[in-house]
């Protein structure tokens, strides 16, 4: 029986085989099909997918992300583009290729990127080149079943209504922010999502859940802020929403996991 997958934060779903194994690896998603299934002469070489988020809140235009994509497979793997050509899936549109990987390497590489909105989805597939014929069409099946549902169900909300990412907790506010004066007006909410997933869940939610947002500094952006601010009012309800990022090494970057704050006023 095909299993549904649902990335509630970037907003997407697909369909993969029952016989594959779904594992999240830092801000990517990875579906592996079993050796055994398909050919098990070939070795331990993984057959996979991978599909990993990228929030685009400046709208940048597909090409210089593709390059950047690109770039950095080429550091990574060794590999050289041969042919990018447009792709497009359902609303999205996007880049795909081969990948040439030196000669010593049995792997086949393809690779792609996909825009909606704000959202900028990554794809790479590989597998040893002997297992072409057997995993190509279960991963072209796989990538072609990608849809992003209008909404999203059995969401929780806080108190005050405002959703709240999946597996976030609540916790004493001034353990996130130390200076608070009113901590009865705060709420805080400690999770290990992406702060580019986070801003992906709120524009998306923050409609559907009939709040206005009056203002959006996003995060990283041309502000010293040093974190992505929602301001939020529904009715007579106003809600200040920060999503604080942080990381263990010190070193805040796009793709940091994020805390969520709330100010009522």
């Amino acid at each position: 029986m095909p299993i549904q997958f649902q990335h509630i934060l970037w907003g997407y779903e697909l369909t993969y085989p029952d016989s594959w194994t779904h594992q999240a690896v830092e801000d990517a998603d990875a579906f592996t099909a079993p050796m055994d299934t398909l050919n098990p002469d070939l070795g331990a070489e993984p057959a996979q997918l991978v599909v990993r988020g990228e929030w685009n809140w400046q709208r940048q235009p597909i090409e210089p992300l593709w390059n950047r994509h690109i770039g950095m497979l080429a550091g990574m793997m060794g590999a050289k583009e041969v042919g990018s050509a447009p792709w497009k899936l359902g609303e999205a549109v996007g880049l795909e290729a081969e990948i040439v990987l030196p000669k010593k390497d049995n792997r086949r590489l393809w690779t792609g990127i996909l825009m909606r909105d704000f959202r900028v989805l990554h794809f790479m597939v590989t597998h040893p080149k002997e297992m072409r014929a057997e995993f190509e069409p279960v991963a072209t099946q796989v990538i072609s079943s990608l849809r992003f549902p209008n909404r999203i169900l059995g969401i929780k909300v806080s108190r005050e209504g405002i959703p709240l990412p999946p597996e976030y907790e609540p916790v004493d506010p001034t353990t996130i922010l130390a200076d608070i004066l009113d901590p009865e007006n705060w709420r805080a909410y400690s999770g290990k999502a992406g702060i580019g997933a986070l801003q992906a869940f709120y524009l998306r939610e923050v409609p559907i859940h009939n709040w206005d947002m009056e203002e959006y500094v996003p995060f990283p952006s041309s502000s010293d802020l040093g974190f992505a601010r929602l301001q939020l009012r529904r009715g007579d309800s106003k809600i200040m929403l920060g999503m604080m990022p942080y990381d263990p090494s010190g070193t805040i970057a796009a793709s940091s996991p994020a805390n969520v704050v709330l100010k009522v006023a």
